[in-house]
């Protein structure tokens, strides 16, 4: 299915002439963005390197799953509703753009890895789950989400 129809009715959308009229407001949703992101990143590299047992050791992992959660959540949604308003601006350019689409395809890879295989498996609880099956989840939350945030960094290069 082509999306170009999609990418045009953004780049023509109301949305999209207040972000390339207003460059203040660009550049705040970008700094949004931006500290989403890092949120978002933190909260991952946090909750990862506990599941490995390399960081706070004696916080119990289940402690951890359950107070990185909410920030999780929140980090996407501002992401997501950032990204719309920034991508509006230059919509047809990113419909071309190979790093684009390899960024949605690692960040879907992410929400999908996260709510679809983490967070059900974590549900049990860390005790209930074989050791392997934790570092292994860690370590792909850790991969999937560095993939998002490389691709997003070479979008503005290409």
């Amino acid at each position: 299915m082509d999306l170009l129809f999609f990418f045009e009715w953004l780049d023509n959308s109301m949305l999209a002439s207040l972000s390339k009229a207003w460059g203040g407001v660009f550049a705040v949703v970008q700094t949004i963005h931006l500290a989403s992101l890092a949120l978002l990143g933190g909260m991952v590299i946090v909750l990862s390197l506990r599941l490995l047992n390399i960081l706070m050791r004696d916080i119990p992992a289940d402690v951890v799953v359950a107070s990185t959660r909410p920030w999780i959540n929140r980090a996407l949604i501002a992401i997501t509703l950032s990204g719309i308003y920034q991508a509006s601006a230059v919509a047809i350019k990113l419909y071309y753009n190979s790093f684009f689409w390899s960024k949605m395809i690692a960040f879907f890879m992410g929400i999908a890895f996260l709510y679809g295989v983490m967070y059900p498996l974590l549900s049990r609880g860390t005790a209930q789950l074989p050791p392997w099956t934790v570092r292994l989840m860690a370590c792909a939350s850790l991969v999937i989400w560095f993939s998002v945030a490389a691709t997003g960094r070479w979008i503005g290069f290409s």
